[in-house]
């Protein structure tokens, strides 16, 4: 039985009449996207038109979910809000605070120790306020919402960029920032400029080496990182309905990577394979009787261009495989092309690591699809040349996985098996032996690459592509090796030739588990005792800032101009500073130190306009504060956009 079944059939109870005075309301069919934003207006009479881009408006998410980095703030928030209970269903996930390094089982234990101090506050919260928790080594928070909570035709705002992920199964679902989150948590309203409509229409069916993953990395190509911004992008066509329930997560997933508000497919036969396979048949039926809702209108999809704001369109029979980067997930580069690329670029072509997983491709088709050519080289004597890392997306994956012997495929190929967490994906990823100063390049079935990212090394070229052609690479250990055409030799001298990767949408024997890490709140959480230490590093009770005197800022100094992107990657870094994210004070020294200074197109290497000395950004904006002097930051290119957008701005509050 799926969780919140009730709230969901609430939902579906309500969504045909409000529906309905939608579209009477503004007077022509409507999107698939614009049924379920109207229908989850706070404002239920429904009585106003939006402005696409122009407006901004009250919505009631259905529910909300949170991260174990950006729920510390977000719970040390509502801790403050005098509530007894959150308001609406609420999860949270323990999946960014294990660093990979040893193995699953090593890393598990190490992270309950490194981290029990968050952990433990997480769990006591979340039974206090009736708030569902997973523990670590659960799973990548996307995933597991994706096989428990995702419904078609739902809101959910998450405190976490890739929350869109949840779209594959037919959710608006939005990373928002903790104070966001707060609000729908203790019942008010959320507040988002109406977006605009990107339609992408997807015909054909993929085949051979092209995967769900293709269909996202084409389009990032096209609408490069912030072509998507203020755009919520609604793919249809019989192509959109030939792909798998995960691969459409796949592709909503790295709908962040362009900027888009979300990203989503209609309600269909996949979705419902799916919802069976993960014991949610309730939600089928309940889906039943509103399936024309959970869909644009057919006027919609016969002619697009009247009632989406841009059309692209893709036919995936003519697909090939891509691999973007590095630096940017939006440098696409058909596999075909990338010998020339990489040798006019002067990109490392020696693969030193391949890495699958993350919230993006860590489903059982993922892996499965992976194995299938992990078997071949077993099959076929053929050496592994670079070395592979792989991270489940839950313990329910994991350990299907295991007893189908997909694990075991790449046990025997000597891969490192992570614990079913994010790690190298957030630069939670203890590589060693790599030195810092030497160019190199990895390829890894991630969402984004961005400079020191996954291992805090600015020389490391990182490159995104799918699963399989992660394992293909990692095979051959040639950034610009291509399935398709070139051979790999076995250890007794035969040239060999990769068969395309085979796999299933979903394991023939159904998902199993023996303990998926999930913890119920009790009913009554009100004697539960909330204790943080005051000399705690990891964790700090907020307390307000001082509130603005109405006075305009005069000869304030400059603290930092950014050149180029400016995201949340670059303002609170994670990795290792993610042990903070409880603690305000200390994770400021983290703010900015990621962003390239325009003067000198350096990172966290910035003038002291006082004393005219150079230093780190945190560093001398606390010379600022001590000294009473005001600053100001310019951003660039995607400034605040990302995951950590909290701690991006209340970095900067606490250091004013």
């Amino acid at each position: 039985m799926a969780f919140d079944i009730d709230v969901i059939r609430n939902v579906y109870a309500k969504m045909s009449s409000k529906i309905k005075k939608a579209r009477k309301l503004v007077g022509r069919p409507l999107t698939y996207a614009e049924k379920i934003l109207y229908s989850h207006l706070w404002d239920e009479s429904i009585d106003t038109i939006f402005k696409r881009g122009e407006d901004y408006v009250d919505f009631g998410p259905d529910r909300v979910t949170c991260q174990d980095a950006t729920a510390q703030m977000a719970l040390l928030q509502f801790m403050q809000a005098g509530k007894d209970k959150v308001a609406v269903p609420t999860t949270v996930h323990c999946d960014h605070l294990i660093l990979a390094q040893s193995g699953a089982q090593k890393d598990l234990k190490n992270a309950n120790k490194v981290s029990s101090e968050v952990f433990n506050f997480l769990e006591s919260v979340s039974r206090k306020y009736g708030i569902g928790f997973w523990k670590p080594g659960a799973g990548i928070i996307h995933q597991v919402i994706l096989e428990n909570y995702a419904f078609p035709g739902g809101m959910m705002i998450g405190t976490d960029s890739h929350t869109v992920n949840a779209g594959g199964l037919g959710m608006v679902a939005i990373g928002v920032g903790g104070a966001d989150a707060v609000d729908v948590m203790a019942g008010m309203p959320w507040e988002l400029k109406f977006p605009k409509l990107i339609g992408i229409k997807l015909t054909g069916k993929l085949n051979g080496w092209a995967s769900a993953k293709d269909v996202i990395l084409k389009v990032a190509g096209i609408l490069t990182v912030k072509g998507g911004t203020g755009y919520i992008l609604e793919y249809f066509g019989d192509g959109a309905e030939s792909l798998s329930c995960t691969g459409k997560g796949t592709i909503c997933n790295m709908g962040a990577e362009v900027g888009a508000t979300t990203s989503i497919f209609a309600y269909d036969e996949s979705m419902e394979r799916y919802l069976k396979s993960t014991e949610r048949e309730d939600i089928v039926m309940a889906a039943q009787n509103i399936k024309e809702d959970l869909r644009a209108d057919p006027e919609v999809y016969d002619n697009p261009e009247k009632y989406f704001d841009e059309i692209i369109e893709i036919d995936l029979n003519t697909l090939t495989p891509h691999i973007n980067g590095p630096f940017t997930p939006d440098l696409a580069t058909p596999v075909n092309e990338m010998k020339a690329k990489a040798k006019s670029e002067g990109w490392p072509t020696d693969i030193k690591w391949g890495l699958i997983g993350s919230c993006t491709n860590s489903s059982y088709e993922d892996l499965s699809r992976a194995a299938s050519i992990a078997k071949q080289a077993l099959d076929k004597n053929i050496k592994i040349k670079s070395k592979l890392g792989i991270n489940p997306g839950s313990e329910q994956v994991r350990y299907t996985a295991e007893r189908d012997g997909i694990i075991d495929l790449f046990e025997k190929l000597e891969s490192k098996i992570f614990t079913n967490a994010c790690g190298p994906c957030i630069g939670q990823w203890n590589r060693e032996g790599e030195n810092n100063t030497e160019k190199n390049s990895i390829i890894h079935s991630f969402n984004r690459n961005f400079a020191k990212r996954a291992d805090g090394n600015p020389n490391t070229h990182a490159f995104v592509t799918s699963p399989e052609m992660v394992m293909a690479v990692a095979l051959s250990g040639n950034l610009d090796f291509n399935p398709m055409t070139d051979n790999l030799i076995s250890e007794e001298g035969n040239k060999v030739v990769l068969d395309p990767p085979i796999g299933d949408e979903l394991p023939s024997n159904g998902f199993d588990c023996e303990d998926n890490g999930y913890v119920e709140p009790p009913i009554d959480g009100s004697d539960i005792q909330i204790k943080i230490d005051p000399d705690s590093k990891r964790l700090q009770i907020l307390e307000a800032f001082s509130p603005w005197d109405g006075k305009n800022i005069n000869n304030a100094k400059l603290l930092i101009k950014a050149h180029g992107k400016c995201t949340t990657d670059h303002i609170s870094m994670a990795g290792p500073w993610l042990r903070f994210r409880g603690h305000l004070d200390n994770i400021s020294d983290n703010c900015l130190i990621g962003a390239v200074n325009s003067f000198n197109m350096k990172t966290n290497f910035v003038k002291n306009q006082i004393t005219g000395e150079y230093g780190p950004v945190p560093e001398t904006q606390r010379f600022y504060k001590k000294n009473k002097i005001d600053t100001v930051v310019i951003g660039d290119h995607n400034y605040g956009e990302g995951s950590s957008r909290e701690h991006a701005a209340m970095d900067l509050g606490i250091l004013e």
